[in-house]
């Protein structure tokens, strides 16, 4: 490996910092996702809205108070400003956790474009190098141009390779990046629905 690296040419060095951010990156997001996936608690969440169907704001509290689950944190924002607006601090609350979300993924953006073309950068300098060295050599000795052609090779093959590596787990986590807003509009909407049904909007609604 060492070998080929060399034999890539300077290029390779803006490539190696390209894969060693990419895979940074994507370690950092997978142990994210994975505590995501740790602190949901699908039954507390489910166990909250029906509490909130009672009004027990009491019992939310309760049951809320140390949760990391985002969807729990957003609904506590919304029925905390209950008297307020509901919606937009669910809406302000949705956004931050998505934001959180959505961290470091414009770097793996720019590695999967980046990366390509420095791989097509270093083949034209591989090129030119290729047709100086024939220059110089003469065209009876074309054993003299296949370190040229060598680098070409190498650091367009490095590029795509980086960028391919990158586009899957981009993929993954855009689409659980999908998944959480979408859970999270459901239950910010069935929060809404439940707190309009209560007495005390009812009243808060005649009042207005």
């Amino acid at each position: 490996m060492l070998n080929i690296f060399i034999k890539g040419g300077p290029v390779m060095y803006p490539l190696l910092a390209c894969s060693i951010i990419s895979l940074t990156v994507i370690i950092e997001r997978f142990f994210f996702w994975i505590r995501v996936s740790v602190y949901h608690n699908q039954s507390l969440v489910d166990n909250i809205l029906e509490l909130c169907r009672a009004g027990d704001w009491e019992s939310v509290k309760a049951k809320a108070t140390g949760s990391k689950d985002h969807i729990i944190r957003i609904l506590v924002t919304g029925i905390l400003h209950r008297q307020f607006s509901m919606a937009k601090a669910m809406e302000s609350a949705a956004a931050e956790e998505i934001k959180k979300m959505r961290r470091y993924m414009r770097v793996l953006d720019t590695m999967i474009t980046v990366a390509p073309l420095l791989g097509i950068f270093g083949t034209v300098i591989g090129i030119i190098t290729s047709f100086e060295i024939l220059g110089s050599a003469g065209i009876e000795h074309p054993e003299a141009v296949t370190a040229g052609i060598a680098q070409a090779l190498i650091t367009t093959a490095t590029g795509l390779g980086i960028a391919i590596l990158t586009v899957f787990p981009y993929n993954y986590f855009n689409s659980n990046v999908e998944y959480a807003a979408l859970a999270i509009e459901k239950y910010a909407t069935s929060l809404e629905i439940v707190y309009e049904k209560l007495p005390e909007a009812s009243d808060k609604q005649v009042g207005g």
